[in-house]
């Protein structure tokens, strides 16, 4: 009996520490969390509550009416960078979130 006690105790805070290593990895850049799920194996999808852990590390500050915070960004033909301040004031800027791979 004790030594079902010890394995499960092992098997909780592995999984613990292991959800704490994920939600931290969210909170992160893109940069950092994609290489993180590049090598996080598609089980972990399963076992883990990756949606509802997501949407709360990606919650925002901004609300409706509010200016979007400035980036910048190279164009696809990576022949320059735009950055959403230089066209603040002067067109509107629609912005489409999406992946086309």
């Amino acid at each position: 009996m004790r030594k079902v006690f010890k394995a499960a105790l092992v098997l909780f805070l592995t999984y613990t520490f292991a959800l704490i290593g994920f939600f931290t990895a969210m909170c992160q850049r893109p940069e950092v969390f994609s290489r993180v799920m590049s090598r996080t194996p598609n089980l972990v999808l399963l076992v883990f509550p990756f949606k509802p852990l997501w949407l709360y590390a990606r919650t925002g500050k901004l609300k409706v009416g509010d200016e979007a915070p400035d980036f910048s960004l190279e164009r696809q033909d990576k022949s320059a960078t735009v950055k959403l301040s230089a066209s603040r004031g002067k067109k509107p800027v629609v912005l489409v979130f999406g992946s086309y791979t």
